[in-house]
């Protein structure tokens, strides 16, 4: 059922989850799927549902815009969901590379911790899109973990020996689709963005794609020049790269977004 193992307290104090009225709550979300015929939701399931109320606080009308713009994001990018698992040849290869990876433990939060190495991105393997697919495919499964839908994630992003000539390949368009799918199109709560070692043209980067960031986002985004934390992540990198592969390959026949995310 829906009910939590662990966290019912800070669901209830972070995110105004009251156990008496969540089928109420969702149904109200449910019946607002009406108001938008022009896109198809393809799944409307009271756990489905539930992920986006916690994303928004129980905000049922901020709710629905999420879930509405999940499935009109993906009817917008057909291509990218394509074969949308993870024996996907571009989504396996941006896997095997380490992105994302997942550390198994969780901060002191609950919170999961996603890294990006963003120099090891071989850009004669690995598409820009191919690895945004496979970040998306890594939150489906994770935030089918009730604990992750309250407690969040966290994001580091390690710039360290990220070149001038792989930054050119991130183009605003590119980016403000990456920002469109991960703050505008996904139920999870991002409770920071650490930017690690970044070199002047990331600043630069950042800076153009500023005005597409919430001010909730703008505010969760640190950047942290020559850190103690960027020497560490190194050894943290063997066990965390190839985490989340392995326990996609061996959800990828049991996990529903794996199976029927998948558009034609």
């Amino acid at each position: 059922g829906l009910e939590l193992r662990l966290g019912p307290v800070k669901a209830r104090l972070e995110l105004n989850e009251n156990p008496d009225i969540l089928h109420q709550d969702i149904q109200q979300v449910r019946d607002m799927i009406i108001t938008r015929p022009d896109i198809g939701f393809l799944r409307t399931d009271d756990a489905f549902i539930l992920r986006f109320l916690r994303a928004r606080k129980f905000h049922q009308t901020e709710a629905f815009r999420l879930l509405a713009q999940y499935f009109q994001y993906r009817q917008l990018n057909l291509d990218m969901f394509k074969n949308f698992k993870a024996d996907d040849p571009g989504i396996k290869r941006a896997l095997i590379d380490g992105f994302p990876g997942v550390l198994e433990n969780r901060d002191h939060c609950g919170r999961k911790i996603l890294l990006l190495f963003a120099a090891n991105w071989d850009q004669s393997r690995n598409s820009f899109i191919d690895i945004l697919r496979a970040i998306l495919l890594s939150l489906e499964v994770l935030i089918e973990d009730q604990e992750l839908q309250i407690n969040g994630f966290i994001l580091i992003i390690d710039w360290s020996n990220f070149s001038f000539k792989q930054a050119s390949k991130l183009t605003p368009s590119i980016l403000k689709l990456a920002i469109e799918g991960l703050q505008d199109s996904f139920p999870a709560r991002f409770g920071g963005v650490h930017f690690v070692n970044q070199p002047w043209y990331i600043h630069a980067l950042y800076t153009l794609i500023k005005p597409f960031l919430k001010d909730k986002t703008r505010k969760r985004v640190i950047k942290r020049k020559q850190s103690k934390i960027g020497s560490c992540w190194s050894e943290v990198s063997r066990i965390a790269s190839c985490f989340l592969c392995f326990i996609l390959f061996f959800s990828v026949f049991s996990v529903w977004p794996l199976r029927t995310i998948t558009i034609n």
